[in-house]
């Protein structure tokens, strides 16, 4: 094999599987595949030693510590297709040049990662990351004490909007035509003094500095914001695993066991790629236990 490990994805989940790795002494190719879903966001926020840095620069520190293991090998890389052999497994991709590229492994790490489906309206894709937002957790602490929406229908909405109340008094459910709410959830709502408009939404409205203004709704009213947070639906970035028939998950994340291997043999995966809740700091512990079980099962086998 050219390589004990190959890491597709150079997230934080990837670069933390990759130093650890590295520090084992594996021979690691890190694919670097390209921007990170988070690269829209001004910062990353409850990383420890790292609060409220930019995830490009988050990612910069993260390969400048890769530099010191000389068996860890980065490429800006594309892996498109994995093969699996009777040991391991063969790669092909292409380079960031366009060149096609191939290599073996014995063990492959997915760290790959999830792209966010946004409503096709207009406003949605160009606020992404700034004044609309997934995550409380990531994002709350910013917007706290200002007006706040809440787009989607039905349970989830409802959830979203109570976890938030901790950040927000003055919180408004956006259903963008029926909510398809039940009495009890209504009452929810009511309970917490958070709105609920059900009008069908036009556009959200921005200004220059890519935060929210307001909602328009088809009826030209406005609801004015400063920011609104969404569960958006998520699709998997890469096809490797279920190319491979790896088995998904009926919200179609890529399933693991305990050890974070995948339903294929010597493919694992981790980070926002596997169910669970999804943030920068969780990613890169998934990576670090991912690349911890890999070695160990690398050790086993060599030392059987």
């Amino acid at each position: 094999m050219d390589f004990d490990v190959l890491i597709v994805g150079a997230g934080s989940a990837g670069l933390s599987a990759a130093l650890t790795l590295g520090r084992c002494r594996r021979r690691v190719l890190l694919a670097d595949g390209g921007p990170p879903r988070n690269a829209p966001s001004p910062a990353v926020h409850g990383f420890l030693t790292r609060d409220g840095v930019r995830p490009a620069k988050l990612l910069e520190l993260g390969r400048s510590q890769l530099a010191p293991y000389p068996t860890i090998d980065v490429q800006e890389l594309k892996i498109t297709r994995l093969h699996q052999l009777a040991k391991g497994f063969r790669a092909e991709g292409t380079t960031s040049e366009g060149a096609a590229w191939a290599g073996t492994a014995s063990r492959v790490l997915l760290a790959t990662g999830v792209d966010d489906l946004l409503p096709a309206l207009p406003g949605f894709r160009e606020l992404w990351g700034t004044g609309v937002l997934h995550c409380p957790y990531c994002h709350g602490y910013e917007v706290r004490d200002q007006p706040l929406a809440v787009y989607g229908r039905g349970k989830a909405a409802v959830g979203l909007a109570l976890l938030l109340t901790n950040w927000s008094k003055d919180i408004t459910v956006v259903t963008d035509g029926p909510g398809h709410l039940t009495d009890y959830g209504r009452q929810r709502l009511r309970y917490h003094h958070i709105g609920l408009r059900q009008e069908p939404v036009a556009r959200l409205v921005g200004g220059p500095d890519g935060l929210l203004r307001c909602v328009e709704f088809t009826d030209g009213t406005f609801l004015e914001r400063a920011a609104l947070f969404l569960h958006a639906p998520q699709e998997q970035r890469s096809a490797l695993a279920a190319d491979l028939g790896a088995r998904l998950t009926h919200k179609g994340a890529v399933w693991v066991d305990k050890n974070s291997q995948t339903s294929i043999s010597g493919l694992y995966a981790a980070g926002d790629t596997t169910p669970g809740q999804q943030q920068a700091l969780l990613a890169a512990a998934a990576g670090g236990k991912a690349a911890i079980c890999l070695n160990e099962a690398l050790t086993k086998e060599q030392c059987a």
